[in-house]
Protein backbone atom coordinates (compact mmCIF):
# COMPACT_ATOMS: atom_id res chain seq x y z
CA UNK A 1 0.00 0.00 0.00
CA UNK A 2 1.35 3.43 -1.25
CA UNK A 3 0.57 6.29 1.13
CA UNK A 4 0.42 9.65 -0.43
CA UNK A 5 2.34 12.30 1.63
CA UNK A 6 0.81 15.52 1.86
CA UNK A 7 3.10 18.67 2.22
CA UNK A 8 1.85 21.21 4.88
CA UNK A 9 2.63 24.67 4.80
CA UNK A 10 2.67 27.55 7.89
CA UNK A 11 0.45 30.31 6.64
CA UNK A 12 2.86 33.28 6.79
CA UNK A 13 3.44 35.62 9.47
CA UNK A 14 1.07 38.58 9.80
CA UNK A 15 1.34 41.37 12.30
CA UNK A 16 -1.26 43.78 12.29
CA UNK A 17 -0.67 47.45 11.78
CA UNK A 18 2.95 46.23 11.31
CA UNK A 19 3.43 49.67 8.98
CA UNK A 20 1.84 52.14 11.25
CA UNK A 21 5.03 53.48 12.77
CA UNK A 22 8.32 53.19 11.88
CA UNK A 23 9.76 51.08 15.25
CA UNK A 24 7.30 48.38 14.56
CA UNK A 25 8.31 47.98 11.21
CA UNK A 26 11.74 48.12 12.26
CA UNK A 27 10.93 45.15 14.70
CA UNK A 28 8.71 43.30 12.48
CA UNK A 29 11.19 42.85 9.48
CA UNK A 30 13.83 42.44 12.13
CA UNK A 31 12.33 39.23 13.25
CA UNK A 32 11.41 38.30 9.44
CA UNK A 33 14.92 38.67 8.23
CA UNK A 34 16.32 36.67 11.07
CA UNK A 35 13.85 33.91 9.79
CA UNK A 36 15.03 34.41 6.66
CA UNK A 37 11.97 35.70 5.04
CA UNK A 38 13.51 39.17 3.04
CA UNK A 39 10.72 39.09 0.59
CA UNK A 40 8.25 40.30 3.31
CA UNK A 41 10.46 42.65 5.47
CA UNK A 42 10.58 44.33 1.97
CA UNK A 43 6.86 44.84 2.12
CA UNK A 44 6.43 45.30 5.63
CA UNK A 45 9.93 48.35 5.25
CA UNK A 46 8.64 49.58 1.97
CA UNK A 47 5.38 51.34 3.23
CA UNK A 48 7.27 52.74 6.27
CA UNK A 49 10.08 54.27 4.72
CA UNK A 50 7.44 56.43 2.73
CA UNK A 51 6.14 57.74 5.83
CA UNK A 52 9.60 58.13 6.91
CA UNK A 53 12.04 57.75 4.21
CA UNK A 54 15.60 59.03 6.31
CA UNK A 55 14.82 56.58 8.85
CA UNK A 56 18.24 55.06 9.07
CA UNK A 57 16.93 51.82 11.04
CA UNK A 58 14.58 51.70 8.58
CA UNK A 59 17.22 52.15 5.63
CA UNK A 60 19.83 49.28 7.30
CA UNK A 61 17.05 46.70 7.14
CA UNK A 62 16.39 47.03 3.86
CA UNK A 63 19.91 46.78 2.64
CA UNK A 64 19.94 43.61 4.86
CA UNK A 65 16.47 42.21 2.75
CA UNK A 66 18.35 43.31 -0.40
CA UNK A 67 21.59 41.64 0.66
CA UNK A 68 19.75 38.42 1.44
CA UNK A 69 17.66 38.55 -1.97
CA UNK A 70 21.11 38.83 -3.73
CA UNK A 71 19.81 42.26 -5.30
CA UNK A 72 23.89 43.57 -4.15
CA UNK A 73 23.89 46.55 -6.39
CA UNK A 74 20.40 47.94 -4.57
CA UNK A 75 22.18 46.69 -1.34
CA UNK A 76 25.34 48.63 -2.06
CA UNK A 77 24.16 51.46 -3.54
CA UNK A 78 21.56 51.89 0.21
CA UNK A 79 24.95 51.05 2.23
CA UNK A 80 27.04 53.55 0.29
CA UNK A 81 24.68 56.47 1.30
CA UNK A 82 24.32 55.08 5.05
CA UNK A 83 28.31 54.83 5.19
CA UNK A 84 28.81 58.39 3.65
CA UNK A 85 25.95 59.15 6.70
CA UNK A 86 27.63 57.85 9.10
CA UNK A 87 31.64 55.98 8.73
CA UNK A 88 31.53 54.97 12.38
CA UNK A 89 28.80 52.45 11.95
CA UNK A 90 30.35 49.01 12.12
CA UNK A 91 27.87 47.09 10.54
CA UNK A 92 26.95 49.16 7.76
CA UNK A 93 31.16 49.25 6.67
CA UNK A 94 31.39 45.70 6.71
CA UNK A 95 27.83 45.05 5.19
CA UNK A 96 28.91 47.21 2.34
CA UNK A 97 32.27 45.36 1.92
CA UNK A 98 30.48 42.05 1.84
CA UNK A 99 27.79 43.30 -0.92
CA UNK A 100 30.96 44.68 -2.94
CA UNK A 101 33.14 41.46 -2.05
CA UNK A 102 30.02 38.89 -3.36
CA UNK A 103 29.73 41.82 -6.41
CA UNK A 104 33.72 40.67 -7.37
CA UNK A 105 34.37 43.95 -6.12
CA UNK A 106 37.32 43.08 -4.29
CA UNK A 107 39.53 45.82 -4.41
CA UNK A 108 36.49 48.49 -3.86
CA UNK A 109 35.84 46.32 -0.42
CA UNK A 110 38.71 45.82 1.21
CA UNK A 111 38.82 49.24 2.71
CA UNK A 112 35.03 48.97 4.33
CA UNK A 113 35.92 45.55 5.86
CA UNK A 114 39.32 46.22 7.37
CA UNK A 115 37.44 49.34 8.89
CA UNK A 116 35.00 47.09 10.71
CA UNK A 117 37.37 44.69 11.55
CA UNK A 118 39.12 47.59 12.77
CA UNK A 119 36.43 49.09 15.17
CA UNK A 120 35.46 46.09 15.86
CA UNK A 121 38.17 43.02 16.45
CA UNK A 122 35.44 40.63 15.96
CA UNK A 123 36.99 37.81 14.50
CA UNK A 124 34.45 37.13 11.50
CA UNK A 125 35.16 40.35 10.16
CA UNK A 126 38.87 39.71 10.40
CA UNK A 127 38.51 36.86 8.35
CA UNK A 128 36.22 39.02 5.74
CA UNK A 129 39.55 41.12 4.94
CA UNK A 130 41.81 38.09 4.60
CA UNK A 131 39.43 36.31 2.28
CA UNK A 132 38.94 39.42 0.03
CA UNK A 133 42.99 40.03 0.35
CA UNK A 134 43.53 36.73 -1.11
CA UNK A 135 40.33 37.06 -3.81
CA UNK A 136 42.02 40.42 -4.82
CA UNK A 137 45.42 38.81 -4.95
CA UNK A 138 47.27 40.90 -2.42
CA UNK A 139 48.09 37.82 -0.12
CA UNK A 140 49.82 34.68 -1.32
Amino acid sequence: MIEKVTTLQAPGVVFPGAESRPEDAYRTAHDLLVRRAPSQALKVLEPALEQDPTNRGLRLMRAWAYSMRAQLVKASDELTELVADDPSDAWAQHALGRALERQSRHQEALPHLRLAAAMTGDVEHELAVLRVERKAGLVG
